[in-house]
């Protein structure tokens, strides 16, 4: 896709200020999906590795359901929570938040449907911490707080990391949840469907392999620096 796009036609699109700000939108939204992400999904990565606790099967359940739910269904779900019609909604309303139509509501879409690859990969990267580490921590007087920050966290860091990173790409793709819950503003998967149903093929993938293109810089710049970090150690 990338190495078929002509110069004058990419030359094109890099100066459309529609498609510039689509692709700042959803870099920027996926980005804040993901630190919603590493704030509420490492610590229940932590919990469902290392605690046990009723309904931990049904928990963990939820955490997989985005995955495997179609997302337009998602977003039907989202929007009867979050519409402005809804309890979600009306409850937002009070404090002048609204999340159809803004771009919150593609915050909270890429959110829900990303979250499971963060919240796994931590549980996965938490249970990978040796449980005897941790008890002689406790031993030695340390409370619960600290044996995650200053063991746990620093050891599953890297499991962390992967999983945020494949949280923001996976908000990046997302399309399904967010055209049903916030159409406009665009973020660039709508915009190319958009153009793809107005126009054909040729207005459309210039535009999806500009941002297959700035995806595969910056994930490759991601992976060179973590192995960078990685040969330091």
């Amino acid at each position: 896709m990338v190495a078929s796009l002509d110069f004058t036609v990419a030359k094109k699109v890099l100066t459309d200020l529609e498609v510039l700000q689509s692709i700042a939108l959803t870099l920027r939204s996926a980005l804040w999906a993901t630190v919603i992400g590493i704030v509420t999904g490492v610590p229940l990565g932590y919990l469902l590795a290392k605690k046990e606790f009723p309904l931990k099967s049904i928990v963990q359940a939820a955490v997989d359901l985005p995955v495997v739910v179609p997302h337009t269904a998602a977003g039907i779900a989202l929007l009867m929570v979050f519409g402005r019609h809804f309890f979600g909604g009306k409850a937002f309303s009070i404090f002048h938040l609204s999340f159809v139509g803004t771009e919150a509501g593609i915050v909270i879409a890429m959110t829900f449907v990303s979250a499971p690859f963060l919240i796994n990969a931590a549980r996965d990267a938490f249970a990978g911490v040796p449980s005897r580490i941790e008890a002689v921590a406790r031993t030695l007087g340390a409370s619960p707080f600290q044996i995650f920050y200053r063991i746990s966290l620093p050891v599953a860091l890297r499991g962390i990391l992967s999983g945020a990173l494949l949280m923001w790409a996976r908000g990046i793709s997302e399309f399904g949840a967010i055209i049903i819950l916030t159409y406009h503003p665009m973020v660039t998967p709508v915009l190319i469907f958009e153009r793809f149903e107005a126009y054909g093929l040729k207005f459309a993938y210039p535009v999806a392999a500009l941002l297959v293109l700035i995806c595969l810089v910056l994930f490759s710049l991601f992976r060179f620096l973590a192995s960078r970090r990685d040969r330091g150690k």
